[in-house]
Order: C-alpha cells, then structure tokens, then sequence
C-alpha cells in the first residue's frame, strides 16, 4: 500500500508496458496482502509521477507509475530463496530461422510470499496461514522487421487462514492505562484470485525522418474475490495500576467493560473489464542543424472498456456489553450492524487523448520540453462526460554554470468511480455518482553537483504543489479498508512541499534523503466542522478537518555501504519516521471529524549482503560448488530493529452506557529474514 500527496490507494495509476492493472476491492487488513503486481526481476525501467502528469495517462487523482519489463537477448535466470518465500525468473530469445530478423523471446517469472513468519509479532495470538502466489510472462514475437506481437499474462492468489485464540493488548497515559484481554473462537477464510491477460501488436517502420509508430491492444481482467469470517471473542476492558510502589502495579483495578462480539461474514465479489486501445505517435523535425533543433511529438489514443460486477454481501455484527445487547432494546435482540444486498453493476467507458511535445534545444543556452495535452472520458453508467486539460514545461539552462533545470505543471485529473466509491456503507450503489475532480499545480527544480571529494555528482530536487479537490466521495480508513460514503459529499485541498537529495556517499553506493511536509483538508458539502479543545466540552467552528492521509512531516533516509577494500560485502540501513494521521469515532465521525491522531510512526530496517560467488572468478576457482552461477549473494535482514510499536489501527470498545475507547492495533515487531539470491 502506498499513498501519494495526501491521496489514497484507489487514486494512483499502475501501468505494465502501456496495460492498466488493477487491484482486489475488498481486502481489509494488512495481513490480508500478498503480492503487488510489478515483478522486480522481470523490470526494465520505471518512472514515477507524483502528480502533474501527460495527458496520455488515465483518469486517477494523485500519481502513475509506469512499468516496462525487459526486451531480453541473452538467456538469464535466477532463483531466489528467504524465510518469507522465493522467486525465480526465467528470460531469453530465441532466433528461428537464420536468413530474417524473426525472433521469439520470452520472460517468465513465479513468486511466492508467506508472512506467517512476520505475523507471529502481532497482539492476536492464533494460527495465521497466509499464502500468496503470482505467475507471470511477456513473450514477443518480431513477425517482421517493423511489426511485433506481444503477449502479457498474470495469475496471482492470495489466500488468507487465521483461527484467533487470545489477545492481551496494553495502551494509555502514564496516568491512565488500559489493557484489554480477549479470548476467540472460529476462523476467517479469505482467498482473492485475480488474472490478467493482453495482447498487443506493434507497428514500428525504421525510418530516420518523422518516425512514427502505431500501437494496437486488447486485455482483460478477472477477478474472484471472498471473504468467509465467523468469530466471537470475549473481551474484557480493565484500568491497570499506574503506581509504580504498590504491589499490584501494572495489575487490573478497575473493568471498564466485559461483553461479547461476534462477527459473521460472506462476501463475495466478482469482477470482470474488458478493453481494446489504439495508441500511436509521431515524430516531426522541424528543424536539425549544429546550434539549433526542434521537433514536435504527436501522441494519440482511444479505447474501449468494459466493466462488470457482480457483489454479495451479507455480513453482521453482535455486539454484547455485560449481558445486554447493543444497541439496547428490552423487548427484542439488536445486531449493531447488518449489511446485505446484492448488486449487479455494468458500465462502458470510452476515452480518448491527444498531446503535442515540443522540444527545443539550442546549444550553450536552454534546452525547453512543452507538452501540452487533453484527454476525453466519457461513462454509460450516467452519462458523465469530462475533458482533462493538462501541460508541463521542462527548462534547463546550458549556459549556467550551475547545473539546474526547471519543472512546471498543470492539469485537471478526473477519477470516474470504478465499484467501490459507488457502494454506500448500508450496501446500495450510487449509479449517478460523478467523477471526482483533482487540479494540480506543481512547480520544482533540481540541482545537480559535487560535494568535497565525492567523485560523482549529487542531485537535489525540490516540488511544491497544491490540489484543489472538488466532487470528493468522503471515506474512513479501517487499517487498509477503505470506506466509502457513495455520495459526492466532500470538497478539499492538498499542499505540501517534498525535497530529496541522492548521490554515492560510498562510491559505488547510492544513498538518499528525502523530507516532506504536506498538509490534506477536507470539508464535508452542507456541514459545519467543529473542533473540541483538549480536556474540555467545548467546540470551534472550523472551515475544514484534516483528511485521513494528511500527514504533516515524513522523513527517511537509505544507506549503503561497504567494505574499504572489498565491495563484495555491502550493508544498508534504512530510516522513516512519520507523523501520526488522523482517525476519528466509528459512526460519530463527521461534525467533529478526524479529531484524533496514531501515534508517530518511526522503524529501522538494517541488512548486510555478501557476494558468495561470482563467474569472474572462474578462473581462479574452476572447481568452485558454484560455478555454474553467474553471482550468487546471501543476505541477512532485520526489520524493525528497535521493535517499536507501530500502530496500524483501532479497535474500539464499546461499554453498556456508550462509552466507546480505542485500543490500538499495532504492526509487525522485529523480526530477522535470511535471503539467498543465485543469477544463472
């Protein structure tokens, strides 16, 4: 999971070699997560925006990370091996016939992650079984010079087996602390299976005057996902003994609360998109002599997309508070929450953009890249047509003598609701729900230079940038859950100020910095916000809350390093530290909204490496166990050095008179990870 400048999960894009990809709807915890879909060994190169991107993108609010997997040549491999799972990898081409350029090359990876290992630090004690698996490949084939077919295939499973036996959490003041102690029975069972398969063909003429190429894609998605949860656990709420000179400090003294909660779930989703795209661009020179060169990059593209769902829900839950149920009632048993229904949702999507790159490069003076563009969404669901306008502007000067270049951006960023934003918390879908609505403006730079000694050179880059947020579909976070109100309910704004310096401290290890600073507000359409003061039952107006991803300040820091002498063993440390984000009162959360905060997040990851082998020493050891590898490393991790707490969440406790108090939920604690990596 990862947020961008305020926004959430659901608002970034991910493209694979110009595919979308998306991800399961209903996953509710961290535990729950396996496998993101971007297979390392398989990657060529990336790139990452944080806002202000091309028009030739799709419609998310905050970011797009952009995936190309390898065009490979030569035959490589590799086998991967932890005690949180394995990988291996596979590539190469393959010429079939010797008098024309028609080769078939393929690249292939598996991976499999079990966090139960990890998941022993929790508070619950129980048997967690969680196993995540993933297989994917890309195969091309060159048909002739200019054109080349592409396949693109996924399979990923997570299934998720807990059985809860007991839970002891303590949190609070010096001056008030609680702890919290539960006993379960029953299971959750959760498996989410999603595949993906594309197909595109490419037209790509070699021709060295106004290259072109055109760029034709089919793909579709699938998606199976359920939830099956039953468990009850008995719980018990007591006030410990905050005096360190009395015999029964840190003992229960008072019980707040004892009761009964009972969870029963079975929900199931399935989701299908289908999609047929067209892409093509071309370049035009308009000018190329020895001081001076222009040229235009005309980029276009439509499609086509399908979307299909098909959700069950049927979840409840009881709550018991010292023998009476809540809410109470005297003449009959009351559930606290009930949800069920059945939705059958179908929606056709049609987009299209064009964009225009300018490039300007005149020697010894400026080098300038424009690029301005429009994209056009249009749904059937209700009828909602947008258009995006959207425009960067590139500047590095050539004759100064400090290396800079200069980035400004603009655009409008529509988010048509995908399923998920449509479903109301009582389970009805909202079919007239409209697109929310991001404008981004950013601007930055970045300096490149030397420090003292250093041989390479160090890059600063610095981006300030506002978002002004309209048509805002409010929701809460539950852990990674998010909850969605269904309604276009909610206006905002983000801003912030993000800086980052990276370079070889170590030659021949990259190291970076980055600071952030951000603010997110929020204002719910029709409400006056109030804030209460600390200690005290009385409430300011305000104009705006903090949104549940504002975050105030986020630091971190990667290191490498190695030995003087001997750079086949490395170590690297890596620091984050976070203000807490906000949280506030389940089914009390709007008129004083997010008035709560977690706890500061702060860890240290620390891990060494050493290279067992490599094939340049093959003549100096021809009999070497492991010379049939190209390199083989062994590594060995230690997450969360300082077993800090981290809190990921809330469990709240309600009392017979209402009184509701908040136990936190907290991640994962130290643990040590043995890694063995061997390239073929």
């Amino acid at each position: 999971q990862y947020n961008v400048r305020g926004g959430n999960y659901d608002e970034n894009l991910v493209y694979v070699n110009d595919f979308e990809i998306y991800r399961p709807q209903l996953i509710r915890a961290g535990n729950q997560e396996g496998l993101t879909f971007p297979n390392i060994d398989l990657i060529r190169d990336l790139s990452f925006s944080s806002g202000g991107f091309d028009a030739r993108f799709g419609d998310k609010m905050s970011s797009v990370l952009d995936i190309r997997y390898k065009r490979p040549t030569d035959f490589r491999a590799s086998v991967t091996g932890s005690l949180l799972g394995g990988s291996a990898h596979g590539e190469g081409s393959v010429r079939l016939d010797t008098t024309s350029q028609r080769r078939f090359r393929y690249l292939v990876g598996a991976r499999y992650k079990s966090t139960q290992y990890l998941l022993g630090t929790l508070d619950t004690e129980g048997e967690y079984t969680p196993n995540f698996t993933d297989f994917q490949a890309y195969l091309t084939y060159d048909l002739t010079r200019d054109w080349q077919l592409g396949l693109i295939g996924n399979y990923n499973r997570s299934e998720y087996l807990f059985r809860p036996q007991e839970r002891s959490t303590a949190s609070g003041l010096v001056n008030f602390a609680l702890q919290l102690n539960a006993v379960f029975e029953g299971q959750e069972v959760d498996d989410f299976t999603t595949s993906m398969g594309g197909v595109s063909l490419i037209y790509l003429p070699d021709r060295k005057r106004n290259p072109y190429f055109l760029k034709f894609m089919a793909s579709t998605y699938t998606s199976n996902e359920n939830e099956r949860i039953d468990i009850t656990g008995d719980y018990l709420l007591g006030q410990l003994n905050t005096n360190a000179g009395d015999d029964d400090f840190g003992e229960i003294v008072a019980v707040l609360g004892t009761g009964t909660q009972q969870t029963y779930v079975r929900n199931y989703l399935d989701a299908l998109v289908y999609n047929a795209e067209h892409r093509g661009g071309i370049e035009l020179q308009t000018q190329q002599d020895d001081e001076q060169s222009q040229a235009h990059f005309i980029e276009w593209g439509v499609k086509y997309q399908r979307e299909y769902f098909e959700d069950n829900i049927n979840e409840w839950e009881r709550l018991d508070s010292a023998g009476y149920s809540l809410p109470y009632s005297s003449g009959q048993v009351l559930l606290r929450n009930v949800l069920k229904s059945e939705n059958v949702i179908e929606n056709d999507r049609f987009e299209g953009f064009v964009q225009n790159t300018y490039t300007l490069i005149k020697d010894n003076v400026v080098e300038l890249k424009a690029i301005v563009g429009a994209r056009l969404l249009h749904r059937t669901l209700n009828g909602e047509t947008n258009i995006s306008p959207r425009g960067q502007l590139l500047i590095k000067p050539l004759g100064w003598e400090r290396d800079m270049s200069f980035r400004l951006a603009s655009g409008v960023y529509y988010q048509p609701p995908f399923y998920r934003e449509m479903r109301r918390p009582d389970g009805t879908v909202n079919l007239d729900l409209k697109s929310q609505r991001s404008i981004h403006f950013v601007a930055g730079g970045t300096y490149d230079f030397f420090i003292g000694k250093y041989p390479d050179k160090f890059r600063f880059i610095a981006e300030a940038y506002y978002k002004k947020l309209d048509n805002l579909v409010r929701y809460d976070l539950d852990n990674v859950r998010i909850r969605y109100s269904g309604e276009n309910d909610m206006t905002g704004y983000v801003t912030g100020l993000d800086m980052r310096l990276n370079g070889s401290f170590v030659p021949g290890a990259e190291s970076w910095i980055n600071l952030s600073f951000l603010s997110a507000r929020e204002s719910i359409v029709g409400v006056q916000h109030l804030v209460r003061e600390l200690g005290t039952e009385d409430a300011t107006p305000v104009d705006d809350v903090p949104r549940p991803t504002d975050q105030f300040a986020n630091f971190s820091v990667f290191f490498q390093d190695h030995l003087p002498k001997n750079k086949n063993y490395k170590m690297h440390l890596q620091l984050n530290v976070g203000t807490g984000w906000p949280f506030g009162i389940p089914d009390n959360n709007t008129v004083v909204r997010n008035t709560y905060r977690h706890r500061a997040y702060h860890r240290v990851d620390l891990g060494f490496s050493a290279l067992l082998w490599d094939e340049e020493r093959l003549t100096e050891r021809p009999s070497h166990p492991l010379r049939f590898t190209r390199r083989t490393w062994i590594s060995l991790e230690v997450f969360n050095l300082m077993d800090v707490r981290n809190e990921a969440s809330r469990t709240w406790i309600k009392t017979v008179n209402n009184r509701q108090y908040a136990i936190p939920n907290y991640l994962t604690g130290r643990r040590i990870n043995l890694r063995l990596r061997v390239d073929i």
